[in-house]
């Protein structure tokens, strides 16, 4: 087994599976402390410090921890808001920067592997060092490259690595062994090979599945999405359409929109509670009166399954839903980190 750190580690959804492979993540980093307080609960072998890795105190926590616990491994997620084509794409966003203190740490502490995971803007985005604009990509490039790492880098789809949604991630693998290679794609599993066999639920109706339960929505949304087809938008529709005070209001396709059953699912955001938002309605299944099922946002089991977590997936009994969808919506899917695991290079020595 060997020992690692999860630096901005949200509550952990991307370390759920990493102990099958042989990495016991036993210090762990998170600035939001509602998220602390859930890893721990998640990982009471763990141990978290919570607080901004920005701070010397926090960092040099870390490191010495790092240091104690003979880690060998690290695996960096920084918040990617500021990169992200969901959020404001701001050059600007302090968040941007985070990356520089997960290059310092590296060249602290020196792991033998390494995995940082961010969107696909990463690899484009520039960032402020010591009042150099530098490229992130070239930044790792200079700082790592001359202490023996070999950088392997990407954009992935955990479509493509055993988890029902598409989400691409810009993925570095960083090995001090040997160059670290990308897995071998998989076949992709579809919204219904994993979500099909669920009940049908409506708005504010719950199931004796645990998790199975619908959220209470809007009267006029439940009434455009029944009319609303499996894979299309209720913009799309000719008469049950989004619309205000009478008219027709406008907005992009994607939203108040259903998912199809036999594809991976869009992108979950950390918006995926609205009706309104990306891609965040049930599949549906069309009705003998011709309007659709399951007018509603996917439950939480289903945001669970289509993200690759277990249906018993341990969460805190004082964790809100809403919390619950967030932390999700942000986390790195834990089969898609897993199987980066598979082709680690190890020391034989």
């Amino acid at each position: 087994m060997i020992n690692g750190i999860s630096l901005f580690a949200n509550v952990g959804i991307g370390e759920t599976y990493l102990k099958e492979k042989g990495i016991n993540i036993c210090v762990s980093n998170e600035l939001i402390e509602k998220r602390c307080d859930f890893y721990s609960h998640l990982y009471p072998d763990s141990e978290m410090v919570c607080g901004d890795i920005s701070d010397k105190n926090i960092f040099n926590k870390l490191i010495n921890l790092y240091e104690e616990n003979n880690c060998d491994f690290l695996m960096s997620t920084p918040p990617c808001q500021g990169m992200s084509v969901a959020g404001k794409m701001n050059k600007d966003d302090p968040r941007n920067s985070l990356i520089i203190y997960t290059i310092e740490f590296i060249k602290k502490v020196r792991p033998s592997n390494i995995i940082i995971e961010n969107v696909p803007q990463m690899l484009k985005f520039s960032i402020l060092v010591e009042d150099e604009e530098v490229k992130i990509l070239d930044f790792i490039t200079r700082e790592l490259e001359p202490l023996g790492y070999f950088i392997n880098y990407g954009v992935l789809d955990c479509a493509d690595y055993g988890t029902a949604q598409t989400r691409k991630r810009a993925i570095f693998l960083i090995s001090n062994i040997k160059k670290w290679e990308f897995p071998e794609k998989m076949p992709k599993t579809t919204v219904r090979d994993v979500i099909g066999d669920l009940p049908s639920l409506e708005s504010e109706e719950k199931s004796d599945i645990p998790l199975h339960y619908a959220k209470k929505h809007n009267k006029n949304h439940i009434l455009w999405m029944k009319h609303t087809p499996t894979g299309k938008s209720a913009f799309d529709n000719e008469v049950y359409y989004p619309k205000k005070d009478g008219r027709r209001i406008k907005g992009y396709n994607t939203t108040y929109k259903r998912i199809d059953w036999d594809k991976p699912a869009p992108t979950i955001t950390m918006c995926n509670g609205a009706v309104s938002s990306q891609n965040n309605v049930h599949p549906g299944r069309k009705l003998e009166d011709g309007t659709y099922s399951d007018a509603r946002v996917l439950s939480l089991l289903e945001i669970l399954r289509l993200t690759g977590l277990p249906d018993d997936w341990n969460i805190p009994d004082w964790a809100s839903d809403n919390l619950v969808r967030q932390v999700v919506g942000e986390g790195f899917p834990p089969k898609f980190s897993a199987k980066l695991i598979e082709t680690m290079p190890r020391r034989t020595d």
